[in-house]
C-alpha cells in the first residue's frame, strides 16, 4: 500500500461522517497523477506554502501599517494563527485536517498591500469591484505559476472564495470562517496593547466574563464553543456569539477606527489611487505577465492583479519612483 493510500484508508476510518475524505475530492480542473505520498489535499497545502503569493505575505499589512517593532502581525503571521486554530477545531471534530490547513493557508493569498484600506480602495477605483476572497481564489486559478495557476482541488478553492461571508460547502471550509475571525480578534486586541491603543482592562467585563481576561483565554473559549457544537453545523454557542460580536464592537471603536492606527490609511489609500490610475493610463508600464492579462481580462483586472499582488514596501518603492522627482548631477 502506498503512503497516500495508507493515509486515506486511516481517513476513512478515522474520520467522522461530516468529513470530506481526500479520496473522495471532486478534483482539479485539470488532471494530474495521483502522488504516491500525498493526499490531494495535502498537495494543495504544499502547493500553496511553496508558491510566491504566500512569501509576499510576510511584508502585508494586517492592522497597523510599517509598525516599528519585531513582534506585530503582518498577513503571513496571521495567516499561520489561523491555520493553526482551524487544525486544533478539525482535529478535535474529526474533520480533514489537511483539507483544513490547506484552505487556511490559502485564504489570503489575494490581499493588497495596506491591509483592508488598500482593499477599499481597489474596489472603489475598480468598476467590476475587488474583494480579497475573489482575488485569492483568482491568485490560485491565474495568477500563480507564470499564469498557470496552481490548480487546486474543489473544495480549496470553495474554502477560500468564501471564508468571509458565504457558508462553504466543506465543514473544513466553514472552520476556517471562524478560525479566521477568532485568530485576527485577538491578535488585534494583542497588538493594539503593544501600541499602547488600549489595555487588557479596557476590554469591557461583560465580554471578559464570558470569553476571558486574556488571549489565551479567549481563544480557548471561542475554540471550545465550536467544538462542543459539534461536526454537524458549525456555530458559536448563542451566548459566545453575544460576547464575539460585542467584542468586535468594542474593537470597531477602539481600534479599527482609532486615529492614532489609522493615520498612515489616507496616505497609503492615495498611494494605491495613484499608482492604479498611472498604470491604467500606462499599461504597457505591467511587467509582461500582467500585460498578457490586459488584453486576455482587460486592463482593469490586470492593475488591480498587479497592485493586489505588491508587499506594502514594493508599493511604497514603486510610487517613488513613478513620482517623486530624482537628484541628478551635471558632470
Amino acid at each position: 500500500m502506498l503512503p497516500r493510500e495508507y493515509t486515506e484508508a486511516l481517513e476513512k476510518q478515522n474520520l467522522c461522517e461530516f468529513a470530506c475524505l481526500s479520496s473522495q475530492t471532486k478534483g482539479r480542473e485539470r488532471y494530474v497523477q495521483p502522488c504516491d505520498l500525498r493526499t490531494e489535499f495535502q498537495r494543495d497545502r504544499d502547493r500553496i506554502l511553496h508558491c510566491n503569493s504566500f512569501r509576499r505575505l510576510k511584508h502585508k499589512t494586517q492592522v497597523f501599517l510599517s509598525p516599528m517593532g519585531d513582534h506585530y502581525r503582518t498577513r503571513l503571521t496571521h495567516t499561520l494563527e489561523v491555520a493553526q486554530i482551524a487544525r486544533t477545531m478539525a482535529r478535535a471534530l474529526r474533520l480533514n485536517e489537511d483539507l483544513t490547513e490547506a484552505i487556511a493557508l490559502g485564504h489570503d493569498l489575494g490581499h493588497t498591500p495596506f491591509g483592508h484600506a488598500g482593499e477599499r480602495m481597489l474596489n472603489e477605483l475598480n468598476p467590476h469591484g475587488f474583494h480579497h476572497y475573489e482575488q485569492s481564489l483568482r491568485v490560485v486559478d491565474c495568477l500563480e505559476n507564470d499564469g498557470e495557476g496552481l490548480n487546486l482541488t474543489y473544495e480549496v478553492r470553495d474554502g477560500i472564495l468564501k471564508h468571509t461571508n458565504q457558508k462553504a460547502e466543506t465543514k473544513e471550509g466553514q472552520i476556517v470562517r471562524f478560525a479566521d475571525v477568532i485568530a485576527y480578534i485577538n491578535h488585534d486586541i494583542d497588538d493594539s496593547v503593544r501600541a499602547e491603543i488600549l489595555t487588557e482592562d479596557d476590554v469591557p467585563s461583560s465580554i471578559t466574563d464570558v470569553l476571558g481576561h486574556s488571549k489565551s483565554e479567549r481563544i480557548t473559549t471561542l475554540i471550545t464553543s465550536i467544538i462542543n457544537g459539534g461536526a454537524q453545523e458549525i456555530h458559536m454557542d448563542e451566548r459566545t456569539a453575544q460576547a464575539y460580536d460585542a467584542l468586535h464592537k468594542f474593537m470597531g471603536v477602539s481600534v479599527y477606527t482609532n486615529p492614532k492606527c489609522k493615520s498612515e490609511e489616507t496616505r497609503a489609500q492615495d498611494m494605491i489611487a495613484y499608482l492604479y490610475q498611472y498604470y491604467i493610463l500606462h499599461i504597457e508600464a505591467l511587467p509582461a505577465q500582467y500585460l498578457n492579462n490586459a488584453y486576455k481580462y482587460g486592463a482593469d483586472t490586470a492593475v488591480c492583479d498587479y497592485i493586489a499582488g505588491m508587499t506594502d514596501g514594493f508599493a511604497v518603492q514603486a510610487f517613488k519612483d513613478l513620482f517623486i522627482p530624482k537628484s541628478w548631477t551635471l558632470y
